[in-house]
């Protein structure tokens, strides 16, 4: 099992050792800086050193039992197992996934219906909801999303027990996304604290400290997918 070293998502650079290769080419490590593609979230990109040369890392899939694999950006010499590396973090690129994951946060709270699905990209992100009518008045979701951001509360994470999920099914806003359940315990997400805590949820992603780091969002045109299930994109301004 790899070591979650992006739980820190203010990690930018960390050892690892190569534990494993792939048939497909990719490296498994004791320990991943690098964010594996997960819950609508695409994995992370940066590079590996070692005393043998450089690896640029595309992104990070999950594996089997709890590994993470990195996957390089096309054919490339491989470090050979055994070997210890250093992780670079394409930082820019997880900065703006953190502060799109966390805005999707509070894109849910503004508007309370249960989550079909979600995409995290470094621009924009969306969620699509079970909606039956669109909403009459975008610009006040957009302002009272935005006011949430300026209110700079702080993202904390906290961890219950399976069990303890499973005897509080409400914390669940997604219906096609399971929580990551299966080793004992999960991970939750709290924005807020105290009486000014506005939610609280599973997720295994990255996320910004405080909401204001997320910077002012936009959102887009409300797209009708299927019967009941529309789509709603934000932007982030810079």
């Amino acid at each position: 099992m790899t070591d979650p070293l992006f739980r820190d998502a203010y990690l930018r650079e960390a050892p690892a050792r190569v534990i494993g290769h792939t048939d497909q080419g990719g490296l498994i490590v004791d320990a991943s800086l690098f964010y594996p593609t997960g819950g609508g979230q695409p994995g992370d990109g940066g590079f590996l050193d070692w005393s043998g040369g450089r690896l640029a890392i595309a992104t990070a899939v999950k594996g089997e039992g709890g590994a993470v694999v990195l996957v390089p950006e096309a054919e490339q010499v491989l470090p050979p197992v055994g070997a210890d590396v250093t992780q670079h973090l394409d930082w820019d690129r997880r900065y703006r996934h953190m502060r799109v994951h966390t805005a999707l946060h509070l894109l849910s709270v503004v508007i309370p219906l249960p989550v079909t699905g979600g995409q995290i990209g470094t621009e924009k992100g969306r969620l699509d909801f079970d909606m039956p009518e669109p909403p009459e008045d975008i610009a006040a979701l957009e302002a009272r999303l935005n006011a949430l951001i300026a209110r700079d509360l702080p993202v904390t994470d906290d961890w219950i027990t399976d069990a303890a999920l499973e005897a509080n099914p409400g914390l669940v806003k997604t219906m096609s996304v399971k929580p990551p359940m299966g080793q004992g315990r999960v991970r939750l997400v709290r924005i807020g604290e105290g009486a000014d805590q506005i939610d609280l949820q599973p997720c295994g992603g990255t996320h910004v400290a405080r909401t204001g780091e997320i910077g002012s969002v936009s959102l887009g045109k409300i797209e009708k997918k299927g019967r009941q299930n529309r789509r709603v994109s934000l932007l982030l301004s810079a």
